[in-house]
């Protein structure tokens, strides 16, 4: 069974529901999925045993949160090279953070990346869940073919 690692920085809780229904797309797709919070990502070796990596995080003041900037220092020591990837985030007004996840996960890390980033306005009601299911699924397929 493929593993995927699902990893979030939230500020109001909105990223961390659209990080629980991409895991449920993924597990429909026949994956085992694990979904941590960025502080629980320490160090390099916390990446390491996957398949595929889904990173989110909340745009703030234009950015993504600094929890999830320190994190992806580390994902680049984690020799992440041609795993399956996926990067999503909630925002108020402009949600540049999913796209420059998604930018750094393709571009410096050289993933397989689906095939864009999953971007929610905040916020989050019941009609998002199956757009969060389908980004999911899209990557569980990428696993699996």
């Amino acid at each position: 069974m493929p593993k995927a690692l699902v990893v979030y920085a939230t500020r109001t809780g909105d990223t961390q529901t659209i990080a629980m229904r991409i895991a449920e797309g993924l597990r429909a797709s026949g994956a085992e999925v694990k979904v941590v919070a960025v502080k629980e990502i320490t160090n390099s070796s916390d990446l390491q045993g996957y398949d595929a990596y889904v990173f989110g995080s909340a745009t703030y003041h234009g950015e993504m949160m600094e929890a999830m900037k320190k994190m992806l220092f580390m994902a680049e020591k984690a020799s992440l090279d041609g795993k399956i990837g996926g990067a999503f985030g909630s925002y108020g007004w402009s949600g540049e953070a999913p796209d420059r996840i998604y930018q750094t996960m393709k571009n410096i890390f050289n993933m397989k990346m689906a095939d864009n980033s999953l971007r929610i306005k905040s916020p989050i009601s019941a009609a998002h869940t199956p757009v969060a299911q389908t980004y999911g699924r899209e990557i569980g397929q990428k696993i699996n073919a």
